[in-house]
């Protein structure tokens, strides 16, 4: 049908919309238009999804209908429509999950302002998975920031105002350096269209011309965004930001956020640069060098927590490495199997913090591991799903992470030079991520003594909080289709990443 082809374009701007909107609603009226949006948002992913699958080739939106190089476009692939599809169904799943909190934590004058940044973050989250213009997705890079940013502070104590300062401090770093990229690039290229600077990006590399600026452009936008998706060692702001935000910033600021800016800098990889070239400068050497230390550094950094939300947001830290990693082994195989653990991550970690909200429930609002002693006895349901969370992290069967890990693994295999420091740091970060998650894990599930000091706990049943106990069910649901029904996921991302270029 002709009508889906513009569903990329309408579900931008319907979030757009809803945040206009929602500015001049109470509270109670903003949140029903959010969820609204967000179910309206799944239903159009679906269809899109679909017909591109139906196609089997992506399809260009033309903004305006005005053509290339002036006009504006969105570009609809399976891989695109499936990333959408994903991102709006986790972002339900972290506001269903968060809702009693927001309630509580946050001011009643402010509660319309967070559905107006949580409208913000959705449109840039889709616009930089479907556009097809660079300068276009810097700008929505910018909006991205600012919601989020605005997510962290808007609970307004001292330590998220100190978190948002430093996470705005080093995102703007990193938008910096990005449009520095995009403006060396269209220097070179006199294009902002993703298609056209591909064009004669092959061009410029075939004749050998302006070979270093190019070097340099590419650099400059591969570290601009590995600075804003926290890639060690540019994860200082991270720990604050997700251990002390409201319950949906923190789920949402580390399942999403990180994943949209991860997306674009796989867009400039094959749709603006071309893999091949990409290969040959050794960007994704230095990409490959800064995923694996990561993966251990992060890891030992949330050994030493004793905050169970810092845990969880360290622990983002090593997979954020994990993904840039497989962009470092250059080929095709790892790019899925970092595609793969996007997805992954994404459901684990922000099931991992809804959980952990219903452990410190029970346990007396405290994150100090002494006092969630026996905690998984006290909320069981949270309990149940904190630990599916954490098996699904250390990679065990079953779980969404394991096939992260397998097909990691398979990646590396037959790397010349890659295979072996791949392995290794697979198996050392496997052991640290067992390390802090099991520990976590005994914690809850050991009766407490009476010579422990603790905070005051109560017992908690799933039906006190029916949306939360809801978004643990489907969020667990989730990690054990992503791990038992793996295969066909994985043929959806091969087949949309062969259309990607």
């Amino acid at each position: 049908m002709e009508i889906i082809r513009n569903f990329p374009a309408i579900s931008i701007l319907l979030c757009l919309f809803a945040g206009i909107v929602s500015s001049a609603l109470k509270a109670k009226g903003a949140g029903r238009v959010n969820l609204a949006l967000i179910l309206t948002e799944i239903v159009l992913q679906i269809f899109v999804l679909i017909q591109t699958i139906a196609l089997g080739r992506p399809y260009v939106y033309v903004m305006g209908k005005f053509p290339a190089p002036w006009g504006n476009e969105i570009r609809a692939g399976v891989l695109e429509a499936f990333m959408a599809l994903f991102f709006c169904v986790i972002m339900l799943l972290c506001m269903l999950g968060g809702s009693r909190e927001r309630e509580k934590e946050l001011e009643a004058g402010k509660q319309h302002l967070y559905y107006i940044m949580i409208d913000l973050l959705l449109s840039s989250l889709l616009a930089l998975v479907y556009t097809n213009d660079l300068f276009t997705a810097y700008v929505f890079v910018e909006i991205n920031t600012i919601s989020a940013c605005g997510l962290i502070m808007i609970r307004q104590n001292g330590r998220t105002l100190e978190a948002s300062i430093r996470y705005m401090i080093m995102s703007l770093l990193g938008s910096g350096l990005l449009l520095l990229g995009i403006c060396f690039l269209y220097d070179l290229t006199g294009h902002l269209l993703m298609s056209n600077i591909k064009e004669q990006v092959q061009l410029l590399a075939a004749s050998g011309n302006y070979h270093i600026p190019l070097i340099v452009s590419l650099g400059l936008m591969s570290v601009g965004l590995a600075i804003k998706s926290a890639l060690y060692p540019f994860h200082t702001w991270l720990p604050d930001a997700y251990g002390y935000s409201t319950l949906s910033s923190s789920a949402i600021l580390s399942s999403l956020v990180s994943k949209g800016y991860i997306f674009l800098l796989l867009k400039i990889f094959y749709r603006v640069i071309g893999f091949d070239i990409v290969g040959e400068s050794k960007v994704i050497n230095v990409l490959f060098v800064f995923g694996i230390v990561g993966m251990i550094m992060g890891s030992l950094s949330a050994i030493r927590e004793d905050n169970i939300r810092r845990m969880i947001a360290f622990s983002s830290v090593a997979q954020i490495g994990y993904i840039y990693m497989g962009f470092g082994l250059g080929t095709a195989e790892g790019v899925i199997a970092s595609i793969y653990h996007v997805v992954s991550h994404s459901a684990s970690k922000s099931l991992l913090f809804v959980a952990a909200s219903g452990l410190t429930d029970a346990s007396g609002e405290s994150c100090r591991y002494p006092d969630l002693t026996g905690a998984g006895y006290r909320n069981k349901l949270a309990g149940a799903a904190f630990t599916v969370g954490s098996l699904a992290m250390v990679g065990m069967p079953v779980f969404s992470g394991f096939i992260s890990k397998l097909l990691f693994s398979q990646a590396a295999i037959g790397h010349n030079f890659k295979m072996l420091p791949t392995l290794i740091a697979l198996a050392i970060s496997t052991i640290l991520n067992a390390i802090y998650f099991m520990k976590t894990v005994i914690r809850i599930y050991t009766p407490p003594s009476g010579k422990e000091e603790m905070a005051e706990g109560r017992v908690i049943a799933a039906k006190e909080n029916k949306r939360k106990s809801a978004a643990l069910v489907c969020f667990i649901a989730l990690n054990l289709i992503l791990g038992l029904n793996s295969e066909p996921i994985i043929r959806l991302i091969r087949s949309g990443l062969e259309m990607f270029g």
